[in-house]
């Protein structure tokens, strides 16, 4: 090994060495600058315990891990590719001496699904763990079952510069924590936060001059995303008071590999550098030169919403521990100072730590990883366990897309899509498009959605057309740049090209590997321009099939799914009959449809037949009142079709009818006063006896099927149902023995001394009770009782022009003392009428006076 400077992390190293060789687990938590990326798999390599057998160390991020790759490789005085080297997913530099690999993102999970015991690899490195990304998590939760089951001599070594370390010692199993401090500098921190409306790349601009002006060294400004990044850059490149000495350089994950070393490396002798970074300078890598550091405060993260079953790019506060890597920035060479573009109340608010990717992101590939592995989310040890109602969607979603069955365990094509190492909505379109001749333009379909557009600015906002994208992709030359007379070439980035030729190239070359038992039923790919552009919309929709849409009247788009959406701008591609979407910004009620296309309607009916439901549905028509039966032709929540049904079914129709009904029990019937009347009295007598059934309208209505279904059997009208007898149906839902027992405890009507029959009211507050003149109660001792003789009727008295003169529930306290007070104005009023003086002994009568006997 080259001799080089002393680290922090040579302190520790004998402690970590004993410690994986007692306990086969370690956590090592090291500040930034203590060298624990680089140095520790170099000092490990030639321990005893190791055998001969290699490291694989996990590297969040492709640029980092390329860069430790060399770094260490440089150590030993070798090439990269030797004893060290890297894979990433676009590239690969290892050969059979290789013993230190460093990965990234699903390479650690292919390798250990293709062999999970990992023969040959004696121990695993989890770097910068904090950043606690989704493969990470996945791949310490299979590393530690596969140590658990099959490989007790791996050994797992989790490092970080912030993490809690306690928690994660406990999830290996009591592991033991090695502290390291890192050689950090002291740093000043300057609250800067922007001016009210001011854009934030004004407010970066700004601070950056006033950086300039005030400190020497390079400065390292830290931006959402690739975006901001340009606009910045932009605005900075165009500010005369950045003197000549000054280089402006961007750093993201999509840049080309010199462009990154550019940002990274020292700065030309007598020149300083600005670089604009995303996250992905937070850590592990060195931006030589660096004293200065101005921080936007803001992260750009995928948030997976159960709710819609989308993923929203958003933009959001930065958290604490996000605030503090990158403020560690400016320290790690020499004294600095840290622009924080928010104020120190703003500050104390932040949150703690930043969420692990887990409880954020989509799942699908999580979920599709676990079933190749055979384990469930319970089987597996998590820092946290992925959340319930993601992990159903994500297993949802992959029965649509085939890659599991009804048990939910992977199915061959499952198996397929894992291999591919791509997202299992892009894996299931690349395995379909082969059959169909189209894996070429599917490979660069997929490239165009993962990876950044091909379009700058405005371009990208006007146009939501994957078949201009895809034309320009298809006619370009193998070197990446657009062919003259490309679509909108002059807008093109041709980096982005470059980048999106290079990875799709890849996945052709590996989807030809695996699919090779697939049969092309044409070959379109080498075919016809017309072919592929006009199976866009049907490979975008194998991607996100729940994204299928159907325009609608006014021009918005229903999809499959049951989502509404909209262009966010007028064109062409919204006139479509049918799209298939790719990107759609789901933040509000509606999304807005970012990246689409065009579904011929003949590709809906022949590759989503199968998946089509035809079904019969009988309606209650209000305005004609009569009930029609149609048949439905549905994708989802899609109406293809909506026909009259020629052939409906009796039952189909009744069940529909007694569904109105239910609805509208109190206007479809037809009740009259002595059906309501009947309803009433059961309703009296089972508030004292709950036996009664119970007649209400609620309750009628919420068992229509039991009582009325087998009186409208064939009936399909309103006006049929309005010549139904609703008193004899009631009759026999009440029963012949109790109708007799309702007719003696709840009468229709009382007989008064006169003879006549009143009628008993059953309804009001004051039921029952009957309103009946006075003289024809003359006689009449007791108030008359119902309801099991418990309550007594209320007696409306009447005058002899029917107007009321007392209301009384005891006719016999009546008799011996109102009645005598209300006689005298009787009597003044109606002078030829009978007022005895004994009315107990009066005989009753319905005219003026009794018949003289």
């Amino acid at each position: 090994m080259h001799n080089s400077q002393p680290m922090p992390i040579d302190k520790v190293l004998p402690t970590l060495i004993e410690k994986l060789q007692e306990d086969g687990r370690a956590v090592l938590t090291a500040e930034p600058g203590a060298g624990k990326t680089t140095r520790t798999p170099l000092a490990l390599l030639d321990e005893p315990w190791l055998n001969g057998q290699g490291i694989i160390m996990l590297e969040p991020r492709r640029l980092a891990a390329r860069a430790a790759a060399v770094y260490m490789a440089q150590q030993l005085g070798e090439s990269v590719g030797e004893t060290v080297g890297y894979r990433i997913r676009t590239e690969s530099r290892v050969s059979a001496r290789t013993r230190i690999t460093v990965v990234t993102e699903g390479i650690l999970t292919r390798m250990l699904q293709n062999d999970p015991g990992l023969t040959g690899i004696g121990l695993i490195i989890f770097d910068e763990f904090h950043e606690r990304s989704l493969h990470a998590d996945l791949g310490l939760a299979l590393a530690m079952q596969s140590r658990s089951i099959l490989r007790e001599d791996l050994r797992i070594l989790v490092m970080s510069a912030t993490l809690d370390a306690a928690a994660v010692a406990c999830l290996l199993e009591d592991a033991p924590v090695i502290e390291c401090k890192g050689s950090m500098y002291p740093v000043e921190t300057i609250y800067a936060p922007t001016r009210p409306n001011e854009l934030l790349e004004a407010a970066v601009a700004r601070t950056v001059l006033q950086a300039l002006n005030a400190h020497s060294g390079s400065l390292l400004v830290f931006l959402p995303g690739a975006r901001e990044i340009r606009r910045v850059q932009s605005a900075l490149e165009q500010e005369q008071r950045v003197g000549s000495d000054v280089l402006i350089t961007p750093l993201y994950g999509a840049l080309p590999q010199e462009m990154q070393q550019q940002a990274i490396a020292a700065p030309p002798a007598g020149k300083r550098k600005i670089v604009l970074a995303t996250s992905i300078a937070e850590s592990s890598l060195t931006v030589a030169g660096i004293t200065v550091v101005i921080d936007s405060g803001l992260r750009r993260t995928a948030l997976f919403s159960p709710r819609t079953g989308m993923s929203r790019l958003t933009t959001m506060r930065a958290a604490r521990d996000s605030a503090d890597q990158r403020r560690g920035r400016a320290g790690r060479l020499a004294p600095g100072v840290c622009y924080r573009l928010w104020s120190e109340a703003e500050d104390r608010l932040l949150a703690p730590a930043t969420p692990p990717e887990m409880l954020e992101a989509d799942l699908t590939p999580l979920a599709l990883e676990l079933a190749a592995w055979g384990a469930s989310p319970e089987e597996l040890v998590w820092l946290d366990e992925p959340p319930a109602a993601p992990y159903r969607q994500a297993t949802e979603l992959l029965r649509q897309l085939g890659a599991l069955d009804a048990a939910g365990a992977i199915t061959p094509h499952g198996r397929q899509m894992a291999s591919l190492g791509l997202h299992p909505r892009l894996a299931h379109m690349l395995l379909r498009a082969v059959p169909l001749g189209l894996s070429r333009a599917a490979c660069r379909l997929a490239a165009l959605l993962e990876e950044r557009d091909l379009f700058r600015g405005q371009a990208a906002a006007n146009d939501s057309d994957l078949r201009t994208r895809l034309s320009l992709v298809m006619a370009a030359g193998e070197e990446g740049s657009p062919r003259p007379g490309a679509a909108n070439s002059a807008d093109v980035d041709g980096y982005a090209l470059q980048r999106l030729l290079q990875v799709s190239g890849q996945w052709e070359r590996q989807l030809h590997k695996i699919a090779d038992d697939i049969q092309p039923s044409n070959e379109m790919a080498g075919g016809n321009t017309d072919d592929w552009l006009s199976f866009c919309g049907l490979l975008v929709s194998y991607a996100y099939p729940d994204r299928i849409a159907r325009r609608r009247s006014d021009g918005r788009y229903l999809l499959r799914s049951g989502r509404g959406a909209v262009f966010r701008n007028r064109q062409l591609l919204g006139d479509e009959p049918f799209v298939a979407i790719a990107e759609v910004d789901d933040e509000g009620a509606e999304g807005r449809i970012l990246l689409a296309a065009p579904m011929p309607e003949e590709h809906v009916y022949e590759y989503y037949r199968d998946q089509m439901e035809e079904s019969a549905h009988a309606d209650w028509d209000e305005h004609t009142g009569v009930v029609r039966v149609r048949r439905r032709l549905t994708l989802g929540a899609i109406l293809l079709q909506d026909k009259p049904d020629p052939n409906p079914t009796a039952e189909r129709i009744t069940e529909a009818l007694l569904s109105a009904v239910a609805e509208q029990i109190d206007t479809l019937l037809p009740w009259n006063a002595k059906s309501k009347q009947l309803q009433a009295r059961v309703e009296f007598l089972r508030r004292l006896e709950p036996s009664w059934p119970d007649l209400t309208d609620e309750a009628l209505a919420r068992h229509v099927h039991e009582w009325l279904a087998p009186y409208v059997t064939g009936m399909r009208k309103r006006s049929e149902l309005q010549s139904l007898s609703l008193y004899t149906i009631l009759e026999n839902r009440i029963g012949w023995a109790r109708m007799q027992e309702l007719q003696a405890e709840a009468p229709t009507h009382l007989i008064v001394p006169s003879g006549s029959k009143i009628p008993v009211q059953y309804e009001g507050p004051q039921a029952p009770y009957v309103s009946v003149r006075l003289q024809e109660v003359f006689g009449m001792m007791e108030t008359p009782r119902i309801g099991y003789g418990r309550i007594p009727i209320t007696l409306h008295l009447l005058s002899p022009a029917s107007r009321p003169v007392q209301v009384t529930s005891d006719l016999r306290s009546f008799w011996s003392g109102t009645y005598f007070e209300i006689k005298k104005d009787l009597k003044g009023r109606y002078p030829k009428h009978y007022w005895p003086d004994d009315p107990l002994e009066a005989t009753a009568t319905r005219k003026v006076r009794p018949n003289k006997p």
